[in-house]
């Protein structure tokens, strides 16, 4: 009878009550949304996909949805002051409002979650047109962002009743980026074992990896950081705060130009990555560096490679290997005024990491750049 009970608790312990299919899309609150999807298309290689405004009934607000390969990106600006949107952009610059997650049942996905302790952010709501329905739910998480639960197998449209098509005679190609593999929240001090628990019991997630100030320092700063990840293994939020240090972190710099805590960057996969960050600089994306001497001790400490070195080195890529395999992975400069958002370029061949190896040298190339603006 013990041995049945003990098979029913690991039975509901192992229950995956929030089954997550992956990364829906991200929407970003922004000053200008149609210039704003305008620069990810012309510097990110993403199509036009859709639109939702006043020609679409939508009055507070005009919303650009942009996509590349299994990637969307949503750009939404107010359309006049006094308002959540318009107060966003006001306090936090451009940024991620929302990290929507796909679901087969976005009413169960809220009801799980609220009863777990989250803080709901929208209520079950079935949006409709001809072209099926589309239920979504949402709930808040650190800061001012929220995840919003994406129910969509009735649905054949573009993208979400509200939306039309958005045609465009300008469509540059792809840069070869293909999925979101994961997005770094940054919060605030001593606030990172809150939001692990939060992801813990509220979504079901588990803590695979963890970071403490010895593995992620320099001379002058340091962070701490803990990886969640759903059951599914589809969708990942590390989680940063700072550590003490002889100077300003990183995690320390965002939050006083966001203003608060909120997401630090958005990680795209991509197959080949000396391809795509080929293309990328060549569109205007600006890279950290890291030393050249990174690069000579650098087949003793990963291994062989498939990938030609010098590429790498003229790129700046960095590399890392755990014991599935290794990945390539390099970080641009924060792509607004702000030094907040910023993205990453990765590519995972087996390796399941996230870079440990790399973290010295990309915190030391963040802090220089720290340094020319005057916040180190």
């Amino acid at each position: 009878m013990q041995h049945a009970v003990s098979i029913i608790q690991e039975e509901r312990n192992t229950h995956d009550f929030l089954p997550l299919q992956g990364t829906d899309y991200v929407e970003f609150y922004v000053g200008n949304a149609k210039q704003a999807a305008h620069f990810y298309k012309t510097a990110f290689g993403f199509q036009s996909l859709a639109y939702a405004g006043p020609e679409t009934g939508v009055k507070d607000r005009a919303s650009y949805a942009v996509r590349q390969h299994k990637l969307t990106f949503v750009f939404t600006t107010p359309l006049r002051a006094g308002n959540l949107i318009a107060d966003h952009v006001y306090k936090h610059g451009d940024g991620v409002k929302v990290l929507a997650l796909r679901v087969d049942d976005a009413t169960s996905a809220w009801q799980e979650t609220t009863a777990r302790g989250a803080i709901s952010y929208m209520e079950p709501v079935t949006m409709q047109d001809d072209n099926g329905t589309v239920v979504v739910s949402g709930i808040h998480t650190y800061g001012d962002t929220v995840h919003i639960f994406v129910e969509r197998g009735n649905y054949n449209g573009v993208f979400l009743p509200g939306y039309r098509e958005w045609t465009s005679n300008y469509n540059p190609s792809s840069t070869g980026l293909l999925y979101v593999d994961h997005c770094v929240g940054n919060v605030g001090w001593n606030q990172m074992n809150k939001w692990v628990g939060f992801y813990e019991q509220v979504m079901g997630f588990t803590n695979i990896l963890s970071f403490d100030d010895k593995d992620i320092s320099t001379e002058y700063s340091a962070l701490m950081s803990k990886v969640m990840s759903a059951g599914s293994g589809f969708v990942k939020f590390p989680i940063n705060e700072p550590a003490e240090g002889k100077k300003k972190s990183q995690v320390e710099e965002y939050l006083d130009y966001y203003d608060g805590e909120g997401c630090q960057h958005v990680a795209l996969a991509t197959d080949n990555i000396i391809e795509t960050v080929t293309a990328l600089e060549s569109r205007g994306i600006e890279f950290l560096k890291v030393p050249t001497t990174y690069y000579d001790e650098l087949i003793e400490r990963v291994g062989h490679i498939d990938e030609d070195i010098a590429a790498l080195k003229e790129l700046g890529v960095l590399v890392d290997r755990d014991n599935e395999g290794y990945l390539l992975q390099i970080f641009t400069k924060p792509v607004e005024d702000r030094p907040t958002l910023f993205f990453e370029i990765i590519q995972r061949k087996g390796a399941k990491s996230f870079g440990k190896g790399n973290f010295k040298a990309l915190f030391e190339a963040i802090e220089r750049e720290q340094a020319l603006r005057g916040n180190l």
